[in-house]
């Protein structure tokens, strides 16, 4: 199942897979909302939560995220997987050699830090903290 959460706004968009991820997952929940946003805004970003519960993805799924990935691998300006499991770091290295955007994976305990990279917070804070070291 998947999950639009709240903080999906303009040009972010924040999931949450649960359970199995169906094709009707990607056709009915994420598809209009990928083109709604991709319509209105150059580049997307996203960042998908795999919860504990997530048990994989159904065989249609895989099809359609792969038909999504190679049509749309240049809309992305950002991409974060979260998530704990060891899969969820091999797919997102792989999916960063497959799309032009930056692509990161956090752990859940991250998620704040992966929202606030998503939004570009992170950049405001390193070039700060690199002008003013002793907090001058």
């Amino acid at each position: 199942m998947l999950y639009v959460l709240p903080e999906t706004t303009g040009d972010i968009i924040v999931l949450q897979a649960n359970d199995t991820l169906t094709a009707s997952d990607y056709t009915e929940t994420f598809l209009p909302l990928f083109e709604h946003v991709k319509n209105t805004h150059p580049e997307v970003r996203l960042l998908v939560t795999f919860a504990p519960d997530f048990s994989g993805f159904e065989a249609g799924a895989l099809w359609e995220d792969l038909k999504f990935g190679t049509k749309h691998a240049s809309d992305f300006y950002r991409i974060a997987i979260v998530g704990d499991p060891k899969w969820t770091e091999w797919m997102t290295k792989v999916g960063d050699l497959l799309t032009q955007g930056e692509m990161r994976h956090y752990r859940m305990t991250q998620l704040l830090e992966a929202l606030r990279w998503i939004n570009d917070e992170d950049e405001d804070d390193e070039e700060e903290e690199m002008l003013y070291p002793f907090g001058g």
